[in-house]
């Protein structure tokens, strides 16, 4: 069974798990739950990390210098045991590194870390890749939290998603999982979209571009969760229609397109870092209200 750690602040309290190194819960010191909790009947995820592809591959096969190798939507970090390497009171740092499995579908030498650390009513993540090999490491890397929707204590409430930078930035849609070659209108208005669950009929909605780098997720006079991202310029919002939960998803990388280069150094938005490079990506969410 993973191993599960809880960290603590005076507002919040967050467990996260081994396997993944997801967070499981959320809570504030109030009792209530802002985490998705895994209904499986549902979706069974919560808080997955993505790496190193976020979306899906062609035929779940990526290409390296022409080899193909199998890889599953969203990578292989969100299946595999992460270490745990450093905890207080406050925060956990959990670590994968590259070893004989993982390169059978991804073959590269890397460390990632992810740290998650509360402070007040803010979390926030960190993930650090490395670059522990002799050739450049291409790879994209993406946050996929589940938070309720509707939000604690806000039943029958409007829900919207205002971006800080007053965006109305273009929509792309997925295709049997892979990026269609169309690029849609913007469903924003002055950066606000009213959320209805008919939006997600066809799968996620996302934004390659143009969305900013914070965002406020709330309920018409009611709560709401305050987003600000780090070196992650695509954002994504999921859900399965009906579901009590919206997925947040910060990236950098998406799917691949329909038609596109199945290697992996061509996905888009890919990160390419040389030999004993790091590059760090991350968000934080407040709770308000």
């Amino acid at each position: 069974m993973p191993d599960l750690v809880r960290i603590e602040s005076d507002g919040l309290a967050v467990e996260v798990s081994s396997l993944g190194a997801e967070m499981q819960s959320l809570m504030s010191r109030d009792g209530r739950s802002w985490l998705w909790h895994g209904d499986p009947a549902f979706w069974g995820g919560r808080s997955p990390i993505l790496f190193p592809i976020v979306g899906k591959a062609p035929d779940n096969r990526v290409l390296v210098d022409g080899r193909p190798f199998e890889m599953q939507q969203h990578g292989i970090a969100r299946r595999s045991d992460f270490r745990l390497v450093d905890c207080d009171a406050s925060s956990c740092l959990h670590e994968f590194a590259s070893s004989e499995a993982s390169r059978a579908a991804y073959p590269f030498d890397f460390r990632l870390t992810l740290r998650h650390a509360v402070e007040g009513l803010r979390l926030t993540l960190t993930a650090e890749v490395t670059n522990t090999g002799s050739r450049p490491l291409p790879f994209g890397l993406g946050f996929h939290p589940a938070f309720a929707w509707p939000l604690p204590g806000a039943a029958g409430r409007e829900h919207f998603v205002q971006l800080d930078n007053n965006g109305e930035p273009e929509l792309s849609r997925l295709e049997g999982g892979l990026r269609q070659p169309d690029i849609l209108p913007s469903p924003f208005t002055k950066g606000r979209l009213v959320l209805a669950h008919d939006h997600f009929e066809d799968d996620a909605m996302i934004f390659p571009e143009g969305a900013g780098d914070g965002l406020l997720y709330g309920a018409e006079g009611g709560p709401g969760l305050k987003f600000r991202f780090d070196n992650l310029p695509n954002l994504a919002l999921w859900t399965k229609p009906g579901a009590p939960f919206l997925c947040v998803e910060p990236w950098h990388g998406t799917a691949a397109e329909i038609g596109g280069s199945a290697e992996l150094a061509a996905r888009p938005y890919t990160v390419t870092l040389a030999k004993g490079a790091s590059a760090r990506f991350g968000f934080s969410v407040e709770i308000s209200g």
